[in-house]
This record gives structure tokens, C-alpha cells and sequence, in this order.
């Protein structure tokens, strides 16, 4: 990419795989460049086992978004989801050797890398280390220990861990297609950066994405990831269940699913009836909607009964671990007719549909806002933040260096380099509108 404010999110999906591009507004919102989608044929249950059907997939996806955005893509984010993901609690803790200096990120930094050395069951990886709380000489409950005096730095930690073999599959499809992978991020967290807001993070939130092969779920409390899990089916499972239970094809089941399908069999009488076309001059043939409902909410129930059992593992029905702003649902499968009433039925959790538009900028077209989209908008995301982060490091490298100097100096300098880097980035903005 020749122009460094562009960023891609891959979203390598079981029944899709889609490649955004886009880049910040001047409102620090999102703005989609440009999305390519294809239909994804070597994935199974999030994890890929056809390697050349991959390949070509993500090379279809990227040349269209290119053509879309007008851009050359090169680096992409990826998000890593599939059956062999699982997460585990950790503590850890460092001894500083001088007490009498603040606490800074490279102590942060030293923490999480001794968490990075775990030794993990043969053929596994740690994808992600997440702290949650931090204990500085004892004192818990610390969000934020940058700054602070101590000599003992504890920490609880969400350790999110995968399978070497597909992590490197991955990479190697990514590698082939004639990209460079940038960073792998779980699937459930970068869909939860696209639908959720802080508020809800810090009320307590589950956030359940219903993808083609897999669900993905995300626990939230006091803005800090508590649980994450990847539960291995979901709506290519409702599809199979149609299929085998009415006696059809595959795409007609998929289409019935979407146009008919309803999560509640109440809501259907028994006259209701859809023709369905015979294969090569048999006969239609006649589906009730009331069958065609019963046998989508047998396996749904399946799958949000599964969902609330992680929900009750994290130890939502103890007081303190209260997911107040209750579910919210993502993904493809979420767009199911009667979802929301059902998942409220059986959890007795509020429920909402989560749609990623809340980061995006204002003129976004409505189809990339349905909740398909929520993890590559995530990865998007994910990907814009780590554009700027040099520059700010550098700002606040430059903060330390002038610490010794009065307080009222101190203020004017930051406040300087604040106003240099906003000016660099317009600068970089012009530029950037007037190459397009």
C-alpha cells in the first residue's frame, strides 16, 4: 500500500472470506474504502483444510476490494477463529529492581513477555495475553499501574491459546496469495471493538457471533475481557439439519433458512406452505414453515444452551460477575427471523442485535453495517490503530525526556507536541487527498 493511513482486516470465514479496506475520517471514525468478498470453499469450522481452494479465495476477495478502493494491498490483519481456540486465567508476577522509579510500559511489556514463555501442550501457541487486573506490593484491584511507585508487579492474565498447524496454515495461505500478515487477533474480540460500546463493556456484556462454521463469544466486565470461547458450530449447521430434514439441496436449504427461517415455530400456522422446485423434471416439492421453524429452533437452541453454559462458567450468577447489559448478538446467523426472543427466553439475559456502524463513519453504505460484517470491520479497526501508535510513542518518549523540568515548561512542550502531530497528520491527510 503506497499510502500508510489505509489498513486491511481479513476475515478468513467459513462460508466467506472478506477483505476491507479503509482508513480514518477526520472525525476518527472508520471509512470503508473498499470490501471483496468470496465464497470461502477450504474452510471448515474456522479452521482451513484446503489450503489451494483457500489460496484462491483470498486472492479473488483482495482483488476486488483492491478494484474497489483503488489501492494495492500488501499487509492485512487477520482474525483466527475455529474449534481447537481455548482461553485459561493466568498470574504472573516481576520484581523491579528499583523500587523508587514509576512503574512504565516496559515493566508492563516484561510481564507479559514472561507470560509469552508458559509452557504450553504440545503443538499449541499463545495467540493473545490479556491482563486484567494488576496488583502493585499487594495493593489489588489496580486497572492502570503506569506511573505508580512499587516494587512487586502482579498480574491476573486472559491467556487465549490455538493450535501451531493452523495458525501457520493460515499464514501460509495469506503468504501464497501474495500478502504479508500483519497481526492475528481472535475473532470474537475484533467483533467486539466493531459492536460494542464502552458502556456496555463496563457493565458486563457476552457477545455471541453466529457464524457459518463457528460461535464465537466474548465476556466483558468492567471494560476488561473476563472469557473468551469458540464453540464449534453454527449456522452451516442449521443449513445441514434443513437440508436433511426437508430432503434438499444444499443451496435450497441455505435459501430457505434465510427467506423463511424462523427461530420461534409459534410464530408459523400449519397452512403456511413453500413450493420448493424438483431436481431436473420431478416434482415441487411442498415444505410446511412450521416443520422448516421446528427443526431451525431444535438446533439453535443447541447452540445458544452451549453459549449460556460458558456465560455460567464465567460465573455469571454470582453478584460481582453480573453481565448487566445482558447479550448482544453478531455475526450472519444473528439475522435469523425470532432470534432475540428465543435467546431472551432461554437465558432471561436483555438481548439486542449488534450492528457495526457505531465506529464507522456517517455515510457508510447500509450493507456493510449488517452484523456479517462485524468481525472484519473489527479487524479493520484493529488494523487503523496500529498506524498511529508510532507516532504517539514517540510524543510520549519525548514527554519522559522533559520530566525534570518545571511543571509549567512540561505543559506547554506537551501541549506543543500535541499540536505538531495533529498538524503532521493534516498534513499527511491533504497529501493523501490530493494523490486520490
Amino acid at each position: 500500500m503506497k499510502n500508510k493511513n489505509i489498513a486491511v482486516g481479513l476475515d478468513i470465514g467459513t462460508t466467506k472470506i472478506v477483505a476491507m479496506v479503509g482508513q480514518k475520517n477526520e472525525y476518527d471514525k472508520v471509512e470503508i474504502l473498499g470490501i471483496g468478498k468470496s465464497k470461502s470453499l477450504g474452510v471448515h469450522r474456522g479452521v482451513v483444510n484446503n489450503i489451494t481452494q483457500t489460496i484462491q479465495s483470498i486472492q479473488t476477495a483482495v482483488a476486488e476490494a483492491e478494484a474497489k478502493a483503488g489501492v494495492e494491498i500488501d499487509e492485512v490483519i487477520v482474525g483466527i477463529a475455529g474449534q481447537h481456540i481455548r482461553s485459561l486465567q493466568h498470574s504472573d508476577y516481576i520484581t523491579r529492581e528499583n523500587a523508587d522509579e514509576v512503574i512504565n510500559e516496559d515493566d508492563i511489556d516484561r510481564l507479559i513477555n514472561q507470560v509469552h514463555k508458559l509452557v504450553m501442550l504440545p503443538g499449541e501457541e499463545i495467540i493473545h495475553v490479556l491482563p486484567q487486573e494488576f496488583k502493585v506490593d499487594g495493593q489489588a484491584e489496580i486497572k492502570e499501574p503506569i506511573g505508580m511507585y512499587g516494587g512487586r508487579l502482579e498480574a491476573n492474565f486472559h491467556v487465549v491459546v490455538g493450535q501451531v498447524s493452523s495458525i501457520r496454515n493460515i499464514g501460509r495461505c495469506i503468504k501464497s496469495a501474495g500478502l504479508t500478515m500483519g497481526k492475528v487477533t481472535l475473532e470474537p474480540i475484533a467483533s467486539s471493538d466493531a459492536v460494542l460500546s464502552q458502556e456496555e463493556k463496563e457493565a458486563g456484556v457476552a457477545l455471541i457471533d453466529i457464524g457459518g462454521g463457528t460461535t464465537d463469544l466474548a465476556i466483558f466486565k468492567d471494560g476488561i475481557i473476563r472469557h473468551t470461547a469458540v464453540i464449534p458450530f453454527g449456522g452451516n449447521v442449521i443449513t445441514e439439519d434443513v437440508k436433511e430434514g426437508c430432503s434438499i439441496i444444499n443451496k435450497q436449504a441455505e435459501l430457505l433458512k434465510v427467506k423463511f427461517g424462523s427461530a420461534w415455530p409459534g410464530e408459523n400456522k400449519e397452512t403456511e406452505i413453500v413450493s420448493i422446485p424438483g431436481l431436473r423434471g420431478r416434482e415441487p416439492k411442498e415444505i410446511s414453515l412450521k416443520t422448516l421453524s421446528k427443526i431451525i429452533n431444535a438446533r439453535v437452541i443447541e447452540i445458544i444452551e452451549q453459549a449460556f453454559l460458558e456465560i455460567k462458567n464465567y460465573g455469571h450468577e454470582d453478584q460481582k460477575k453480573k453481565l448487566i447489559a445482558g447479550i448482544v448478538l453478531t455475526g450472519g446467523g444473528s439475522q435469523l427471523k425470532h432470534l432475540k426472543q428465543l435467546v431472551e427466553y432461554i437465558t432471561g439475559m436483555d438481548t439486542r442485535v449488534g450492528y457495526p456502524n457505531e465506529h464507522l463513519a456517517g455515510d457508510s453504505d447500509s450493507s456493510t453495517t449488517s452484523p456479517t460484517f462485524s468481525t472484519a470491520v473489527g479487524l479493520l479497526m484493529n488494523a487503523l490503530e496500529n498506524i498511529p501508535s508510532a507516532k504517539v510513542s514517540d510524543s510520549s518518549e519525548q514527554v519522559d525526556s522533559d520530566d525534570n523540568q518545571a511543571d509549567s515548561e512540561e505543559e506547554t512542550t506537551i501541549s506543543a507536541e500535541r499540536k505538531s502531530i495533529f498538524e503532521k497528520w493534516q498534513d499527511k491527510f491533504k497529501e493523501f487527498l490530493d494523490k486520490a
